[in-house]
């Protein structure tokens, strides 16, 4: 175990453990429901917290880069 792991209490483990696979989850049943590469935001989403939920919120559940497809044209 390294220094850093020494010093964490056990429960702060656990915590983390269960943070983790809990925003995973999430974001790998939201992105295969939209269809949005949900193999790639889960595996994500098991590395690191909470970036890849801010990412993912951003992107895909807000407007900020959705295209504008009911704008006709020729």
């Amino acid at each position: 175990m390294t220094e850093v792991t020494k010093q964490l209490p056990p429960w702060a483990l656990v915590l983390l453990t269960l943070v983790l696979l809990s925003q995973s989850t999430f974001i790998f049943l939201d992105a295969r429901k939209r269809a949005k590469y949900p193999w790639l935001w889960g595996m994500w989403g098991l590395i690191q917290a909470p970036m890849p939920l801010i990412v993912y919120w951003i992107v895909y559940r807000t407007k900020w880069f959705r295209s504008n497809k009911k704008q006709g044209g020729t």
